[in-house]
């Protein structure tokens, strides 16, 4: 039974988070789609406040996928209303808490007046340090991956890199975000055991935890028994002891 015991001192320098689940809890709930949605985004609040509060370097928080464009035309545009709502609702607060907000993925397709508001957030916090939240959004794993190769491929042909110089730092380098290309604990809410496409290249070596709690349920509890679960982990990457 956890104690609510963590160790400070071993805290996870980044947790990605797959937030499954908000669908079937609005259809347990008797609500619509959208409503789970924004019950979603009150679980986001409660992480986003938790991790900083501990001293979690870095947050990545997997919000819409370049797979999500499958889905219904309304509701890809109310996750964007929605995204575009909780981002001028809480950039006070997130600002004055020292958070900086980033951002993973590609910029087509995304609607102007969600990504308006997201660069403003990103202007806004990025002299923050408490806290790297950094929001995927129209992101795949597979996508980035792509995205970096074909920027190691333009360097090649422009002669700026030496093919014979690639390693995988050196790759890293191209990622997104490429001071977090490595996440330590990865958590996937709803029981559910996928990837999804998600931070490929950086979870290798990630602690993987899945809790059995929809999104929108999970909580500050939830999150303290990952990171007591990761901290109990011998993590050997790949070596032995």
């Amino acid at each position: 039974m956890f104690d609510g015991t963590i160790d400070k001192n071993r805290l996870p320098r980044h947790i990605a988070i797959i937030m499954d689940g908000n669908g079937r809890w609005a259809k347990r709930q008797h609500k619509t789609r959208i409503q789970g949605h924004e019950a979603g985004s009150r679980a986001v609040r409660e992480v986003i406040e938790s991790c900083r509060k501990l001293g979690v370097p870095a947050l990545s928080l997997y919000a819409f996928s370049t797979e999500n464009w499958r889905r219904s035309k309304t509701e890809v545009n109310a996750l964007f209303h929605l995204l575009s709502k909780y981002i001028r609702r809480e950039i006070d607060e997130l600002h004055a808490n020292n958070v900086r907000v980033r951002f993973m993925g590609r910029t087509d397709r995304i609607p102007k007046a969600a990504w308006a508001d997201f660069v403003a957030a990103m202007e806004r916090t990025k002299d923050n340090t408490a806290l790297d939240v950094c929001i995927a959004l129209n992101y795949g794993g597979r996508a980035e991956i792509v995205d970096a190769a074909r920027q190691i491929a333009e360097a090649v042909k422009a002669g700026t890199l030496d093919p014979a110089q690639l390693d995988e730092a050196a790759f890293a380098k191209h990622l997104y975000i490429p001071e977090y290309s490595e996440v330590d604990l990865l958590i996937r809410t709803s029981g559910e055991l996928r990837l999804s496409n998600f931070m490929l290249w950086q979870v290798s070596y990630a602690e993987i935890t899945v809790p059995d709690v929809l999104w929108p349920d999970f909580s500050h509890q939830h999150l303290l028994e990952a990171i007591a679960a990761y901290q109990q982990r011998d993590r050997r990457f790949g070596g032995r002891p």
